[in-house]
Protein backbone atom coordinates (compact mmCIF):
# COMPACT_ATOMS: atom_id res chain seq x y z
CA UNK A 1 0.00 0.00 0.00
CA UNK A 2 2.96 2.55 0.56
CA UNK A 3 6.63 2.14 -0.48
CA UNK A 4 8.26 0.27 2.17
CA UNK A 5 9.93 -2.61 3.72
CA UNK A 6 10.47 -4.36 6.47
CA UNK A 7 14.36 -2.85 6.78
CA UNK A 8 13.29 0.86 5.77
CA UNK A 9 10.22 0.37 9.13
CA UNK A 10 13.08 -0.96 11.62
CA UNK A 11 15.79 1.47 10.51
CA UNK A 12 13.91 4.09 10.96
CA UNK A 13 11.56 3.29 14.02
CA UNK A 14 12.88 0.36 15.45
CA UNK A 15 9.50 -1.29 15.42
CA UNK A 16 9.38 -4.85 14.33
CA UNK A 17 5.54 -5.89 15.01
CA UNK A 18 2.71 -4.28 16.70
CA UNK A 19 -0.50 -5.45 17.21
CA UNK A 20 -4.07 -4.79 15.95
CA UNK A 21 -7.26 -4.66 17.97
CA UNK A 22 -10.17 -6.97 16.09
CA UNK A 23 -12.35 -5.37 14.18
CA UNK A 24 -15.21 -5.74 16.21
CA UNK A 25 -13.31 -5.08 19.39
CA UNK A 26 -13.07 -1.24 20.27
CA UNK A 27 -11.11 0.80 23.00
CA UNK A 28 -13.55 -0.35 25.96
CA UNK A 29 -13.30 -4.30 25.43
CA UNK A 30 -9.37 -3.82 25.80
CA UNK A 31 -9.53 -1.64 28.59
CA UNK A 32 -11.92 -3.68 30.24
CA UNK A 33 -9.10 -6.83 29.62
CA UNK A 34 -6.68 -4.69 31.64
CA UNK A 35 -8.60 -3.64 34.08
CA UNK A 36 -9.94 -7.05 35.61
CA UNK A 37 -5.90 -8.30 35.44
CA UNK A 38 -5.04 -4.53 37.63
CA UNK A 39 -7.52 -5.63 40.42
CA UNK A 40 -6.69 -9.16 40.81
CA UNK A 41 -3.37 -8.02 41.30
CA UNK A 42 -4.46 -5.24 43.65
CA UNK A 43 -7.02 -8.30 45.26
CA UNK A 44 -10.00 -5.57 44.53
CA UNK A 45 -13.34 -6.36 42.89
CA UNK A 46 -14.81 -3.86 40.75
CA UNK A 47 -17.80 -2.98 43.36
CA UNK A 48 -14.64 -1.33 45.27
CA UNK A 49 -13.78 1.31 42.68
CA UNK A 50 -14.47 5.04 43.25
CA UNK A 51 -13.27 6.25 39.86
CA UNK A 52 -12.19 5.46 36.47
CA UNK A 53 -10.21 7.34 34.36
CA UNK A 54 -9.60 6.04 30.36
CA UNK A 55 -6.53 7.95 29.29
CA UNK A 56 -7.24 8.04 25.23
CA UNK A 57 -7.32 9.69 21.90
CA UNK A 58 -9.78 6.75 20.28
CA UNK A 59 -12.42 6.57 22.35
CA UNK A 60 -15.32 3.96 21.47
CA UNK A 61 -17.53 7.47 20.62
CA UNK A 62 -17.41 11.11 20.92
CA UNK A 63 -19.53 10.59 23.91
CA UNK A 64 -20.18 8.80 26.22
CA UNK A 65 -17.00 8.43 27.46
CA UNK A 66 -15.26 5.52 27.21
CA UNK A 67 -14.82 4.99 30.58
CA UNK A 68 -18.15 5.21 30.90
CA UNK A 69 -18.67 1.76 28.74
CA UNK A 70 -15.89 0.38 30.79
CA UNK A 71 -17.91 0.98 33.95
CA UNK A 72 -20.52 -0.33 32.45
CA UNK A 73 -18.65 -3.83 31.12
CA UNK A 74 -17.05 -4.28 34.62
CA UNK A 75 -19.85 -3.76 36.79
CA UNK A 76 -18.72 -0.62 38.87
CA UNK A 77 -21.75 1.50 39.02
CA UNK A 78 -20.54 3.03 41.89
CA UNK A 79 -17.58 4.78 40.03
CA UNK A 80 -17.42 7.85 38.86
CA UNK A 81 -15.81 7.96 35.20
CA UNK A 82 -14.45 10.35 33.00
CA UNK A 83 -12.03 10.16 29.40
CA UNK A 84 -8.65 11.81 29.48
CA UNK A 85 -7.38 13.27 26.52
CA UNK A 86 -3.96 14.17 26.51
CA UNK A 87 -2.16 11.81 23.66
CA UNK A 88 0.90 10.27 24.24
CA UNK A 89 0.81 11.73 27.51
CA UNK A 90 -2.23 10.83 28.63
CA UNK A 91 -1.52 8.08 31.01
CA UNK A 92 1.25 10.11 33.40
CA UNK A 93 -1.18 12.98 33.02
CA UNK A 94 -3.69 10.36 34.34
CA UNK A 95 -0.90 9.43 37.45
CA UNK A 96 -0.94 12.92 38.56
CA UNK A 97 -4.73 13.38 38.04
CA UNK A 98 -5.17 10.44 40.24
CA UNK A 99 -2.57 10.97 42.67
CA UNK A 100 -4.53 14.50 43.38
CA UNK A 101 -7.61 12.96 44.15
CA UNK A 102 -6.48 10.10 46.59
CA UNK A 103 -4.48 12.80 48.60
CA UNK A 104 -7.22 15.08 48.94
CA UNK A 105 -9.33 12.00 50.31
CA UNK A 106 -11.49 12.28 47.48
CA UNK A 107 -11.41 8.27 46.31
CA UNK A 108 -9.51 5.88 47.90
CA UNK A 109 -9.96 3.72 44.45
CA UNK A 110 -8.51 4.76 41.14
CA UNK A 111 -8.70 3.07 38.09
CA UNK A 112 -6.55 4.18 35.83
CA UNK A 113 -6.56 2.54 31.68
CA UNK A 114 -4.43 3.57 29.12
CA UNK A 115 -5.80 2.10 25.61
CA UNK A 116 -5.73 2.85 22.01
CA UNK A 117 -7.10 1.42 18.87
CA UNK A 118 -4.60 3.55 16.88
CA UNK A 119 -5.44 1.04 13.56
CA UNK A 120 -8.84 2.54 13.39
CA UNK A 121 -7.50 6.20 12.61
CA UNK A 122 -4.64 5.09 10.61
CA UNK A 123 -4.50 6.35 6.89
CA UNK A 124 -2.81 3.37 5.60
CA UNK A 125 -1.43 4.82 2.57
CA UNK A 126 0.69 7.66 4.38
CA UNK A 127 4.15 6.17 4.95
CA UNK A 128 5.13 9.05 7.80
CA UNK A 129 1.94 7.08 9.98
CA UNK A 130 0.80 3.94 9.15
CA UNK A 131 4.44 2.51 10.07
CA UNK A 132 4.14 2.82 13.67
CA UNK A 133 0.99 2.65 15.52
CA UNK A 134 -0.44 -0.23 17.83
CA UNK A 135 -3.60 -0.73 19.51
CA UNK A 136 -3.16 -2.11 23.04
CA UNK A 137 -4.03 -1.36 27.08
CA UNK A 138 -2.76 -1.32 30.01
CA UNK A 139 -4.46 0.02 33.65
CA UNK A 140 -3.29 0.05 37.26
CA UNK A 141 -5.14 1.10 40.51
CA UNK A 142 -4.31 4.07 42.44
CA UNK A 143 -5.06 4.81 46.19
CA UNK A 144 -3.22 5.28 49.51
CA UNK A 145 -0.31 3.38 49.80
CA UNK A 146 2.55 3.78 52.74
CA UNK A 147 5.18 5.91 53.21
CA UNK A 148 7.85 4.49 50.48
CA UNK A 149 5.47 1.78 49.05
CA UNK A 150 4.55 2.04 45.60
CA UNK A 151 4.65 5.57 45.92
CA UNK A 152 4.21 8.54 43.34
CA UNK A 153 7.21 10.56 44.42
CA UNK A 154 6.55 13.74 42.24
CA UNK A 155 4.62 14.82 39.08
CA UNK A 156 5.47 17.46 36.47
CA UNK A 157 3.19 17.99 33.51
CA UNK A 158 3.24 20.81 31.03
CA UNK A 159 1.78 21.47 27.16
CA UNK A 160 2.39 23.95 24.47
CA UNK A 161 -0.58 24.59 22.36
CA UNK A 162 1.61 26.60 19.97
CA UNK A 163 2.70 23.15 18.23
CA UNK A 164 -0.59 21.58 18.74
CA UNK A 165 -0.70 21.22 14.81
CA UNK A 166 2.31 18.52 14.51
CA UNK A 167 0.27 15.76 15.19
CA UNK A 168 -3.55 15.76 15.00
CA UNK A 169 -6.62 14.00 13.60
CA UNK A 170 -8.12 17.12 12.60
CA UNK A 171 -11.56 16.09 11.47
CA UNK A 172 -14.68 14.88 13.40
CA UNK A 173 -14.67 17.75 16.13
CA UNK A 174 -16.70 21.09 15.20
CA UNK A 175 -14.08 22.61 13.26
CA UNK A 176 -14.17 20.01 10.72
CA UNK A 177 -17.58 17.68 11.41
CA UNK A 178 -17.86 14.59 9.33
CA UNK A 179 -18.70 14.72 5.92
CA UNK A 180 -18.67 13.72 2.32
CA UNK A 181 -15.40 15.69 2.03
CA UNK A 182 -13.47 14.92 5.23
CA UNK A 183 -13.95 11.31 4.60
CA UNK A 184 -12.37 11.83 1.50
CA UNK A 185 -9.36 13.93 2.43
CA UNK A 186 -8.83 11.23 5.03
CA UNK A 187 -9.06 13.60 7.71
CA UNK A 188 -9.90 11.38 10.44
CA UNK A 189 -6.64 9.73 10.61
CA UNK A 190 -3.23 10.66 12.16
CA UNK A 191 -1.63 13.49 10.49
CA UNK A 192 1.93 14.15 11.39
CA UNK A 193 5.01 15.99 11.27
CA UNK A 194 7.48 14.10 12.24
CA UNK A 195 10.97 15.95 12.36
CA UNK A 196 9.65 18.64 13.88
CA UNK A 197 8.00 16.38 16.40
CA UNK A 198 11.74 14.17 16.72
CA UNK A 199 13.50 17.53 17.85
CA UNK A 200 11.23 18.69 20.47
CA UNK A 201 10.16 15.33 21.69
CA UNK A 202 14.22 14.55 22.61
CA UNK A 203 14.91 17.58 24.93
CA UNK A 204 11.52 18.08 26.59
CA UNK A 205 11.49 14.21 27.57
CA UNK A 206 15.45 14.43 28.71
CA UNK A 207 14.20 17.50 30.32
CA UNK A 208 10.90 16.14 31.84
CA UNK A 209 13.17 12.80 33.07
CA UNK A 210 15.35 15.57 35.16
CA UNK A 211 12.47 17.54 36.69
CA UNK A 212 10.92 14.72 37.97
CA UNK A 213 13.70 13.55 39.74
CA UNK A 214 14.56 17.19 41.30
CA UNK A 215 10.80 17.13 42.35
CA UNK A 216 11.20 13.81 44.24
CA UNK A 217 14.42 15.08 45.99
CA UNK A 218 16.05 12.24 43.94
CA UNK A 219 20.03 12.48 42.54
CA UNK A 220 19.24 11.60 38.56
CA UNK A 221 22.09 8.76 39.44
CA UNK A 222 19.48 7.48 41.81
CA UNK A 223 16.95 6.56 39.27
CA UNK A 224 16.80 2.98 38.58
CA UNK A 225 14.97 2.47 35.21
CA UNK A 226 13.67 5.20 32.83
CA UNK A 227 10.30 4.06 31.21
CA UNK A 228 9.72 6.54 28.37
CA UNK A 229 6.60 6.86 25.81
CA UNK A 230 7.63 4.46 23.84
CA UNK A 231 7.70 6.43 20.00
CA UNK A 232 10.55 6.36 17.77
CA UNK A 233 13.79 3.96 18.65
CA UNK A 234 15.99 7.22 17.59
CA UNK A 235 14.13 9.67 20.27
CA UNK A 236 14.48 6.94 22.77
CA UNK A 237 18.06 6.57 21.93
CA UNK A 238 18.63 9.90 21.67
CA UNK A 239 17.30 10.08 25.07
CA UNK A 240 19.32 8.09 26.79
CA UNK A 241 22.53 9.97 25.09
CA UNK A 242 21.21 13.48 26.33
CA UNK A 243 21.18 11.86 30.02
CA UNK A 244 24.31 9.87 29.39
CA UNK A 245 22.38 7.06 29.98
CA UNK A 246 23.47 3.50 30.91
CA UNK A 247 21.28 1.51 28.15
CA UNK A 248 20.58 -1.11 31.31
CA UNK A 249 18.36 1.88 32.63
CA UNK A 250 16.36 2.80 29.70
CA UNK A 251 13.37 0.40 29.14
CA UNK A 252 12.19 -0.32 25.44
CA UNK A 253 9.61 -2.58 24.45
CA UNK A 254 8.96 -0.68 20.88
CA UNK A 255 9.83 -3.17 18.91
CA UNK A 256 7.20 -5.27 19.58
CA UNK A 257 4.42 -3.31 20.39
CA UNK A 258 5.11 -0.22 18.24
CA UNK A 259 3.77 3.22 19.65
CA UNK A 260 0.49 2.65 21.35
CA UNK A 261 0.06 6.21 22.71
CA UNK A 262 -1.67 6.59 26.11
CA UNK A 263 -0.99 2.75 26.12
CA UNK A 264 2.77 2.69 25.81
CA UNK A 265 4.29 3.65 29.29
CA UNK A 266 1.68 0.98 31.33
CA UNK A 267 2.17 -1.61 28.36
CA UNK A 268 6.09 -0.63 29.00
CA UNK A 269 5.45 -0.61 32.87
CA UNK A 270 3.51 -3.89 33.17
CA UNK A 271 6.73 -5.72 30.80
CA UNK A 272 9.67 -4.24 33.05
CA UNK A 273 7.64 -5.67 36.12
CA UNK A 274 7.82 -9.34 34.35
CA UNK A 275 10.67 -9.15 33.07
CA UNK A 276 12.17 -8.61 36.86
CA UNK A 277 13.90 -5.21 35.89
CA UNK A 278 12.49 -3.27 38.41
CA UNK A 279 12.55 -4.44 42.30
CA UNK A 280 11.57 -3.26 45.36
CA UNK A 281 12.74 0.33 46.21
CA UNK A 282 13.63 0.85 43.56
CA UNK A 283 13.04 4.55 41.86
CA UNK A 284 11.24 4.86 38.36
CA UNK A 285 10.49 8.02 35.66
CA UNK A 286 8.11 7.71 33.63
CA UNK A 287 8.16 10.07 31.06
CA UNK A 288 5.82 11.14 28.01
CA UNK A 289 5.07 13.48 25.35
CA UNK A 290 2.44 13.66 22.45
CA UNK A 291 -0.26 15.69 20.59
CA UNK A 292 -0.89 18.99 22.25
CA UNK A 293 1.56 19.01 22.60
CA UNK A 294 1.90 17.92 25.94
CA UNK A 295 4.61 16.27 28.45
CA UNK A 296 3.98 14.61 31.51
CA UNK A 297 6.97 12.90 34.13
CA UNK A 298 6.37 10.84 37.31
CA UNK A 299 8.74 9.88 39.63
CA UNK A 300 8.27 6.47 41.03
CA UNK A 301 9.23 4.53 44.54
CA UNK A 302 8.41 0.79 43.90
Amino acid sequence: MVETSDDWIVTRTGIRERHMAAPDQVTSDMAVEAAKIALADAKLKATDLDLIIVATITPDTPTPATACWVQSKLGAPQAAAFDLSAACSGFVYGLTVARAFVESGTYKHILLIGAEKLTAFINWKDRATCVLFGDGAGAAIIGPVAEGHHQILSSFMAANGNEADLLKIPGGGCRFPSSKETIEQNLHTLKMEGKEIFKTAVKVMSDATLEAARRAGLKFEDISLVIPHQANIRIIQAIGERLKLNPNKLFINLDRVGNTSAASVIIALDEALKKGRVKKGDALALVAFGAGTTLASCAVRW
